[in-house]
């Protein structure tokens, strides 16, 4: 049975924007891309010293199981470069699962919904923009509200090519 999965998509290292198409083609290979988010340019939040993310969130119907979709995002990132050498710090192109489908997953390789969707704006803005009332299946909000929710700070703005925000 096929299900929505909704990706959050980073980069803040080479061409950002060209990280974020090739990883949305890549991950097009688990399935039929639904809706993908503009760009946004995002401040980088815990650690801070590092260039500016380009963010996007995508909907992706897929049939694989959460854990075997997340294996697939990790192999992606693998082959485009990413080197976990700073927790948090810059990275070619990272991949999360925030929500898949109704499920709830809580295992110690992964955990849907992402537990720290709820406090990111970089998340909250792109997937709003492509699933306004989408249900959190755990806090039973939609994704607006959660954004509205959200403390002040956090700067993200749309992306314009060209202009490079920070």
């Amino acid at each position: 049975m096929n299900a929505i999965a909704y990706l959050s998509l980073g980069s803040n290292l080479g061409n950002r924007e060209q990280n974020l198409r090739e990883a949305i083609r890549r991950a097009s290979a688990f399935g039929r891309i639904v809706a993908v988010s503009s760009f946004y340019e995002t401040e980088p939040v815990e650690f801070t010293d590092q260039p500016w993310f380009l963010n996007c969130v995508i909907a992706l119907e897929t049939m694989a199981q959460p854990a075997q979709l997340m294996a697939e995002l990790l192999r992606i990132e693998h082959v485009m470069g990413r080197q976990r050498v700073v927790k948090k710090g810059p990275r070619s192109i990272d991949i999360d699962i925030l929500l898949f489908g109704d499920a709830v997953v809580n295992t110690p390789e992964l955990t849907v919904p992402h537990p720290e969707m709820t406090r990111r704006r970089f998340v909250l803005e792109p997937l709003a923009e492509i699933a306004p009332e989408l249900l959190h299946p755990v806090l039973q909000k939609t994704v607006t509200l959660l954004l509205t929710e959200l403390a002040p700070g956090q700067r993200v703005q749309k992306y314009e090519p060209g202009i490079r925000a920070g």
